[in-house]
């Protein structure tokens, strides 16, 4: 049986999606971008959007009963590869160990014209 999860501390959905499904314990998110959810505003600085949708992410595994210590795979999807590097920092300070399996792709574009979106699967432990 699937369960619809959502918090007000991360975007609400954009379109006919859910922020989060949970099923069988796995959590599995929607795209996080960098949409204050308080004030709904996006930050221009690439390093201050990465902070914005991985806190985002973090909100919203938690509101799950979960935590970023319990993501087993993320997906990034970035608006220009030569931003990897950037966006590796930022990353490491959220995810500190054990790191979860990653795939990294750079798009010609991404909703609300954002320069990174964040997606996870964890588990609930």
């Amino acid at each position: 049986m699937k369960k619809v999860i959502s918090t007000t501390k991360a975007p609400a959905a954009i379109g006919p999606y859910s922020q989060a499904i949970e099923v069988n314990g796995r959590i599995y998110t929607s795209g996080m971008i960098a949409i204050n959810p308080e004030t709904g505003e996006i930050p221009e600085d690439l390093i201050a959007q990465a902070t914005q949708a991985f806190t985002n992410l973090k909100n919203l595994l938690e509101a799950a009963g979960t935590s970023l210590d319990n993501v087993v795979k993320t997906t990034v999807f970035i608006k220009d590869m030569n931003d990897f590097a950037k966006i590796n920092e930022e990353y490491s300070k959220f995810f500190t160990k054990d790191f979860p399996a990653r795939s990294c792709v750079e798009v010609a574009r991404l909703p609300k014209d954002v320069l990174l979106e964040i997606e996870a699967v964890a588990i609930k432990a």
